[in-house]
């Protein structure tokens, strides 16, 4: 005579529930870090200005033998597909840059490459190891002929913000790419001179190509080099 049986129920635990927002996730900020962790701007090809801020602790970037290794360095990494290094400024515990990408993955991968030289060239100079910059970059694209020249501007005479050089005779920043740009006003208040030293034999960085660049920023005008940015 057949028997019935009973079908048994297991008790199994939740599945995992991966995705969504959930408190505490996703990648922390550093504890020196004040930039927020934002979406990067959409663009296609265009010029944008980047500031570094250096980690706490690592010496002034404006000594003659960081300027010199990161001038060789640069000589080296300042073009690849769809990225380009145009102009940059070092300051004690900050570095500026001016560069042009083609969208947002060249910028990603020119920038990683840019960021790495850079670190290396700064232990290199300095006999150090380790992290050189506090937290990830920050970006602003430049979009009209005005913020580009703005960004010219404060990068290539960042050195005179921050109470350098300041006479009459106005040196070109030697920690920047100042000497190699050809946007400067002369005028008869300020004489300028090219910075002490002999120049690199070999550019530090790359031709600019877009419009903004080359031709657009020059509708409000040239730059005065004894200009102090605000």
């Amino acid at each position: 005579m057949a028997t019935q049986t009973s079908q048994l129920t297991l008790e199994l635990p939740e599945p995992a529930r991966w995705g969504g927002r959930r408190p505490g996730a996703g990648r922390k900020r550093q504890p020196d870090s004040d930039v927020p962790h934002r979406s990067r701007p959409k663009f296609s090809t265009a010029p944008s200005h980047v500031t570094l801020r250096v980690r706490s602790g690592v010496p002034s970037l404006r000594t003659s033998r960081v300027v010199r290794e990161v001038e060789a360095s640069f000589s080296r990494g300042r073009a690849r597909p769809g990225f380009r290094l145009v102009h940059y400024s070092l300051q004690t515990n900050h570095v500026h840059l001016v560069v042009e990408s083609r969208n947002r993955v060249a910028l990603g991968r020119g920038m990683m490459a840019i960021c790495g030289r850079l670190a290396r060239a700064v232990n290199r100079a300095l006999g150090r190891s380790g992290k050189v910059f506090a937290d990830r970059y920050h970006l602003h694209v430049l979009k009209t002929p005005r913020e580009v020249h703005h960004a010219l501007r404060y990068v290539l005479l960042n050195g005179r913000k921050h109470g350098r050089n300041l006479s009459r005779v106005v040196r070109l920043d030697p920690a920047s790419s100042a000497r190699w740009f050809d946007g400067w006003r002369r005028t008869s208040r300020t004489r300028v001179v090219a910075p002490k030293g002999p120049a690199p034999t070999i550019v530090p960085v790359a031709r600019a190509r877009t419009w903004l660049l080359t031709t657009g920023w020059r509708r409000h005008g040239l730059i005065d080099p004894g200009d102090v940015p605000g």
